[in-house]
């Protein structure tokens, strides 16, 4: 009489590979399946460990309007500039705007103030000078391209937004210009109704 021998669910082969896989993982934590985690790491590290205080680096990159890499003790940090914000690079007058911030500070050294914590993106909040005494920041808001931040409550920044928008100058040439906030909005209004 034949005995039937039930197949077995798993392979020997199958098998091994599951094991090579865990002990890769579990030799490997700091690997994320998950892109946001890494990113969430990261960030909680930088809060861990950072003290925030003002410091001087080159500006290496201009991502947009408002947001640089400063070389700080020779790493690349990406800089928030705070109380202000600026057209997405997708967006009307992206473009303009990030040239402006580049043709003002790229490849120069910079005195970067921090606030004194990161943003949820792991970004230093800060004020930038350059040659000592120029305020980027303010600098955006005068030449017309950047809006004061909503939140913020930098008076001197909404007076001259006021006066920009007055003389038509940047983005405020456009007759119905639409803030970064609200174009972020709508683009994500956008992608969740495909």
């Amino acid at each position: 009489m034949r005995r039937h021998r039930s197949k077995s669910k798993y392979t020997i082969g199958s098998l091994l590979l599951l094991l090579a896989f865990s002990f890769y993982m579990a030799c490997n934590p700091d690997r994320k399946q998950d892109g946001e985690r890494t990113k969430r790491h990261k960030v909680e590290s930088h809060k861990a460990t950072d003290s925030l205080t003002s410091f001087e680096g080159k500006v290496t990159g201009i991502k947009d309007g408002d947001t640089f890499e400063v070389l700080r003790n020779g790493e690349p940090e990406r800089v928030r500039l705070v109380d202000i914000d600026s057209p997405e690079s997708q967006q009307a007058f992206g473009k303009a705007a990030k040239k402006y911030a580049s043709d003002l500070c790229f490849g120069k050294t910079v005195r970067v103030e921090p606030k004194k914590k990161r943003d949820q993106y792991g970004r230093i909040l800060a004020t930038i000078y350059v040659d000592d005494s120029v305020n980027i920041n303010a600098e955006m808001i005068k030449a017309g391209y950047a809006w004061r931040y909503k939140y913020s409550k930098n008076k001197e920044y909404g007076a001259w937004q006021q006066e920009a928008r007055q003389r038509h100058i940047g983005l405020w040439a456009d007759e119905n210009p639409v803030n970064p906030w609200q174009w972020r909005k709508e683009q994500k209004q956008r992608h969740t109704n495909y």
